[in-house]
């Protein structure tokens, strides 16, 4: 009997694949990549026509060890890592890892963990693809480029810590360009005319200003002030007003295609306000495999990075199937709706969808947390939504004539449900005008029958001021979007752009608003003005287009290596002689220094701008500042100190409560005479048997926070995740832990390793 080794990347995955799998394949986990380019060193042969440097990443030889062990006893193995650059660029590294072990390798692709599709997967495995590692080597190499040799610049002329990149600093670029806009907007004043008429039959309804001397409103032809929309409606109270036409139309509205990746990350920041990286994290778990009780891991959706909206026939037939038996046959098309893809997709997956269609959300509550199963029941609905009948309504609207001006308004009501009756896809925000900003459509309203030729009466008519608005700020969703339509980035990079831009304090998100910080305008304006063309949305976008034509086999990697590294140099090197320093630039003020006799200046911190004595180091007072509208400069007292009941236990002076760079904590108030703090505590007992402690927050010599027991030295218990006073529901710790992590985002877990308790924290 063959002996099949199958290694995937994910342990999750792992349990997944063996359990269809039984023990005719063993299935081990890589737990990611196994080899990477360095961290601390560009890790690219300049030299030698950009020859990558892998090495193997810190932790993963034991890991590898396993493998060749795993692989020695196979008679094959199969790699199958994700289905897509990443996951192939794993396959790879695997692969040369195992190359000495002499035993035949394949590919396996698993666009979904069900036990069909494996087996078809491992039936129809074939060899590693090229020219898809190759993109995503180039990919890589190009990021590794820009990011570890524009970096250190950053380092140099304004902090260390910053970092460029290819891709993220365009999405940089776009939220402060939009922010700028929005402060540059000067509003104008506009003013609406509605009136309230009514025919020879009820109900009375409502019109507005549509036209003026058979001109149509728009947001260049206005009615711009109080003084023209009076004499408008001093005409109008004297005018006939005569119904010139009605039209009634029955109307279509289609279902939404199933999700892509873009698209689902979109609808869940939406509907559920989940982050981008929030909403991956789920997917990823959903697709490699959850416990269904005695069932075992069963994976619940396709791969969830595409950008294909295509669906396999068999998933099809299973939806139209369901959709006649739940909803009856109104509800099924007579054909099965087929959605095009962009001509850009690659088309390398399918849509993200459920991979059994009986696997309906109620049936999953059961095995699912909250922010799963709304993520599980949203995809699901899309797609059984997205085979449904359209939804169907009549549409009047009424036309009428007043002298010179035209009036119109528009009812509908609801004849067929449709997909409505199921899921109905949210929209992105827009500038919102108070009223209808060109004389446009009303309210829908159910409208009296009315003819043309029919005279109707004016009851009441009222203007309305209202003013433009600005263009509104990003969102998670509308970001994801206007990266997505620029060509910035791909669907599977979007959550780690996002991720990266806030992580850097580049952008905060304000009320699900993108606004760029202090930092993030400065950097920006710095690599705008010295890396003109990398920071284009275009040139971002062309390279992505290179980097698919690498992957198509029409392009060589090297070459487009070659093409943007010659100018990108001699750009690097104009910058490094030009870039001017800020944190040697100074602005002076009028503002004098309450210490001495000098006056303060304007400089960068990193925490943004601050006041500083221009006498420095000689005179170190400090002050932060504000500007008002004109943009003059006024300084800000600190924060004073919160008074406490506590006495410091040196000297005897009240405690106090500061604000310090880690937060609030509580200080003598006799500094510097006395420097005497006292840690915060969490109110969580020491968990160490016999020990009466607290767990409090300290500070470690390199400045990161952890939590230790305050009986230190006696007792050396130490956490790094934030304790939090809640008991585990599994296994009765006394407290769980806060964490947030990249892989796994901001979660509550219980601290004992052998417990698998978390629950993800709302965003």
């Amino acid at each position: 009997m063959t002996k099949s080794l199958i290694i995937v990347e994910s342990p999750a995955k792992a349990r997944t694949l063996q359990r269809y799998l039984g023990k005719s394949f063993t299935v081990k986990a890589s737990v990611g990549h196994i080899r990477d380019l360095p961290v601390n060193t560009l890790g690219v042969d300049l030299e030698n026509d950009f020859a990558p440097q892998y090495v193997t990443i810190r932790g993963k030889s034991k890991i590898i060890n396993d493998l060749k062990a795993s692989a020695r006893k196979a008679d094959e193995i199969y790699l199958a890592p994700d289905p897509d650059r990443e996951g192939e660029a794993i396959a790879f590294h695997i692969a040369q890892c195992l190359e000495n072990i002499k035993k035949p390798i394949h590919r396996a692709l698993f666009h979904e963990l069900t036990k069909k599709a494996i087996l078809e997967a491992i039936k129809q495995s074939s060899e590693l693809n090229t020219k898809l590692f190759e993109a995503q080597q180039a990919r890589r190499i190009l990021d590794r480029l820009v990011g570890y040799q524009i970096s250190p610049l950053l380092w140099e002329k304004v902090r260390r810590g910053l970092s460029a990149g290819r891709v993220q600093s365009v999405a940089v670029r776009m939220i402060c360009e939009r922010d700028r806009a929005i402060k540059a907007f000067i509003e104008e004043e506009y003013w609406s005319i509605t009136t309230i008429l009514e025919g020879a039959v009820p109900p009375e309804f409502t019109a507005q200003l549509d036209t003026i001397s058979g001109k149509k409103l728009s947001a260049r032809q206005r009615v711009g002030d109080q003084n023209q929309a009076e004499s408008i409606c001093r005409e109008l109270q004297t005018t006939e007003f005569t119904i010139a036409g009605v039209e009634k139309k029955r109307k279509k509205r289609h279902p939404a295609p199933p999700f892509i990746t873009s698209t689902m990350q979109m609808e869940a920041n939406r509907k559920l306000r989940f982050t981008a990286k929030k909403t991956m994290t789920l997917a990823q778990r959903l697709y490699e495999g959850i416990e269904l009780g005695s069932e075992g891991p069963t994976g619940l959706i396709t791969y969830m990075r595409t950008d294909s909206t295509r669906i396999s026939n068999d998933a099809i037939a299973s939806a139209r199937e369901y959709i006649s038996g739940a909803f009856g046959k109104d509800f099924l098309p007579p054909q099965p709706l087929i959605y095009k893809t962009k001509k850009s997709a690659q088309d390398a997956h399918e849509a993200v969808r459920p991979t059994d269609i009986n696997n309906t959300p109620e049936q999953m509550a059961a095995f699912l947390d909250k922010d799963m199963l709304a993520l599980y029941s949203l995809i699901w609905k899309r797609f059984v939504a997205c085979q449904m009948s359209s939804a169907e309504y009549d549409q009047t609207t009424i036309k009428v004539n007043a002298g010179i001006y035209g009036l119109k308004t528009t009812g509908s009501v609801m004849r067929f449900l449709g997909f409505m009756k199921l899921y109905v896809e949210s929209e992105d925000d827009q500038p919102k005008e108070e009223g209808p900003a060109n004389g446009g459509d009303a309210n829908e309203a159910i409208l009296p029958d009315l003819k043309t030729g029919d005279l109707v009466r004016l009851n009441k008519i009222t203007p309305a001021q209202h003013f433009t608005q600005p263009p509104p700020y990003y969102t998670e969703a509308t970001l994801v979007k206007a990266l997505e339509e620029n060509g910035v980035g791909r669907p599977s990079t979007y959550a780690s752009i996002i991720s990266t831009i806030q992580d850097k304090e580049y952008v905060t998100l304000n009320k699900r608003r993108f606004e760029p910080t202090d930092l993030g305008l400065l950097v920006n304006d710095l690599l705008v003005e010295h890396f003109p063309k990398i920071l284009e949305v275009e040139f971002t976008a062309e390279m992505e287009k290179q980097l698919d034509q690498v992957e198509e086999g029409t392009r060589e990697w090297r070459q487009i290596l070659r093409e943007f590294y010659g100018p990108f140099l001699e750009t690097l090197t104009k910058a490094r002689l030009e870039m001017k320093s800020v944190k040697k630039t100074t602005i002076p003020t009028d503002i004098p220094c309450s210490i001495c006799e000098g006056k303060m200046v304007i400089r960068w911190g990193r925490n943004g701008e601050f006041l500083a004595c221009e006498k420095f180091p000689e005179c170190k007072n400090t002050r932060d500042f504000t500007k008002d509208a004109e943009g003059k400069v006024i300084p800000v007292d600190r924060l004073e100190p919160e008074a406490t009941n506590e006495t410091c236990e040196k000297c005897g002076l009240p405690m106090v409560y500061k604000q310090g760079r880690y937060g609030k904590f509580l200080a003598c108030s006799g500094y510097p005479a006395c420097r005497h703090i006292k840690a915060q505590t969490t109110g969580v007992s020491c968990p160490e048997p016999g020990c009466t402690g607290e767990l409090v927050q300290k500070i470690s010599k390199r400045g990161k926070v952890f939590y230790s027991c305050s009986r230190y030295p006696k007792c050396t218990y130490a956490i790094w995740d934030k304790p939090i006073n809640e008991p585990c529901p599994l296994c009765n710790s006394p407290f769980l832990v806060e964490s947030n992590t990249k892989k796994d985002g901001h979660r509550l877990k219980c601290p004992v390793t052998t417990c698998t308790y978390f629950r993800d924290i709302d965003e």
